[in-house]
């Protein structure tokens, strides 16, 4: 299981997915540009001491990401508000990389049509999206639940 980031803007985002990757040992994937300087000091303020623990691997652009994503035999799996098919109904798999868009607009279409699987967390009527570190706990969780048999002992 690994989390990807598409284009990631807000470093305090980042930093927050960063330690809750350290916490659950499950690596993050930053495919850039990113939309701030990445030795941002609101990434480490986020990111607290747990910065250093999380895996992380940078990717060039998003062709780069696709070479790594073939190589390991990933199926990628995008989080989207725009998805019809609930994050509790998707059956996950221990391969399987969570791809975050970026923050203000997801991921253009290609990078949606690249994707094995589309999915989202259903939300009460009338609200748009919630916080990318917060969906991004959401579903790495669900898909732990399933795969890892996360939270017990």
């Amino acid at each position: 299981m690994r989390i990807a980031l598409y284009q990631p803007e807000i470093a305090g985002n980042v930093g927050a997915i960063l330690r809750l990757a350290a916490c659950m040992a499950v690596p993050v994937e930053i495919i850039e540009p990113c939309g701030f300087v990445f030795d941002d000091k609101r990434l480490k303020r986020a990111a607290m001491d747990y910065g250093p623990l999380a895996e992380m691997r940078r990717h060039a652009d998003w062709a780069a990401f696709q070479d790594f994503v073939r190589a390991q035999g990933a199926r990628l799996v995008l989080m989207s508000s725009k998805a019809t098919s609930s994050v509790y109904r998707t059956a996950f798999a221990d391969n399987d990389i969570l791809l975050m868009g970026s923050e203000s607009a997801g991921v253009p279409a290609h990078v949606r049509d690249a994707c094995d699987l589309l999915t989202t967390i259903p939300m009460a009527p009338g609200v748009r999206s919630l916080n990318i570190s917060v969906a991004t706990g959401i579903a790495l969780g669900e898909a732990l639940r399933q795969t890892r048999h996360l939270g017990e002992a």
